[in-house]
């Protein structure tokens, strides 16, 4: 009877152990073993509401793993991790084994896509651009920038010139009006604090004012160095009381009228943008500025340069003092006199 006893002990202690052995073999390779990739990766999304035994289930049966689908479910329980994993889109790398693979989704390392607002493109160009980009979800019915900001819930604002342009990133389930929100509410904070800081003596009632003075230097140069000396001559124009005579504003009053070209009948045609017929700021932006033009808009160059004009070299543009002066320029490099 002892002898029985001794070999079933002895039994069952091997029995623990190569299970022990097992289970350290089956441990080790679960640790290491890289999923089945090719270099591309692989995107897996997790549904809102999804668990951790779906997940597994879910790489199993894609052929992501070669090990049994519990593995990954048992180790998050035991891990006391399976309740923290977060939805959303994530690009799975080679090499990721599976305990990485939870830590991802655990850090809602999603993958982060980019948007490029560019400076100077009208607000509605933004919404269009928004609109036929398939990386968002669509929840706008009507695209016209006055519902599109009543959506936003900004009816009250005018719209053009109130998104930031921008790199943005941002993950799968993004809609439009995120997108937009994101946008108009950095202008909001990028405009407060250059308001903060404006220098002395600006012609400017509020810092919707400036914002519109900043559109029109977006748009009139390319060249970072001339935006402080356009503001300057654009404000010492409004402080003299004369008129802006600005084409940009000319050009955004036409709309859908201009064809590339403007003539001396659309410099004459009385718009509430033409700057031409009307003195003062235009009512509102006609494009979105940038940081810069702001800055610029906020703090001009020192000077008496009253007009410039664009020489066709670089985008860059003849600075005078006088009419005189100015029309001479205007027969050089426009005339070609």
């Amino acid at each position: 009877m002892m002898r029985l006893l001794i070999k079933l002990i002895l039994a069952l202690s091997l029995l623990v152990v190569i299970s022990i052995v097992v289970i350290a073999y089956e441990y080790q390779r679960f640790e290491t073993t890289p999923l089945l990739l090719d270099d591309e990766g692989y995107v897996y999304t997790v549904q809102p509401g999804s668990n951790l035994q779906k997940i597994s289930q879910d790489i199993h049966h894609a052929g992501l793993s070669e090990l049994p689908a519990f593995y990954l479910y048992y180790y998050g329980r035991l891990q006391e991790k399976a309740h923290l994993i977060k939805a959303g889109e994530y690009l799975i790398e080679p090499d990721t084994t599976l305990p990485q693979l939870l830590e991802q989704f655990i850090q809602g390392q999603v993958i982060q896509y980019s948007f490029t607002i560019i400076e100077g493109m009208t607000a509605q160009q933004l919404i269009d651009a928004v609109v036929v980009d398939e990386r968002f979800s669509h929840t706008l019915t009507d695209t016209n920038l006055t519902e599109v900001m009543a959506a936003l819930g900004q009816a009250q604002h005018h719209g053009e010139g109130e998104f930031a342009p921008e790199t943005y990133h941002f993950s799968a389930g993004t809609t439009d009006k995120d997108m937009l929100n994101r946008a108009f509410q950095m202008m909001v904070d990028n405009l407060e604090q250059a308001w903060q800081t404006k220098a002395e003596n600006l012609p400017y009632k509020t810092a919707y004012e400036a914002l519109i003075m900043a559109s029109i230097i977006e748009k009139e140069t390319g060249i970072a160095e001339e935006r402080a000396e356009i503001a300057g001559v654009f404000i010492r124009r409004l402080q003299k009381g004369m008129r802006l005579q600005t084409d940009p504003t000319v050009i955004y009053g036409m709309g859908e009228q201009y064809n590339g070209n403007i003539r001396r009948k659309d410099l004459k045609a009385d718009t509430p943008y033409n700057t031409y017929t009307r003195y003062g700021l235009p009512p509102t932006p006609i494009a979105l500025p940038s940081k810069e033009a702001i800055a610029a808009a906020l703090h001009p160059a020192q000077g008496k340069s009253l007009y410039f004009v664009a020489t066709g070299q670089e985008g860059r543009h003849k600075f005078s003092n006088t009419l005189v002066e100015h029309n001479n320029a205007v027969r050089k490099y426009q005339l070609k006199k």
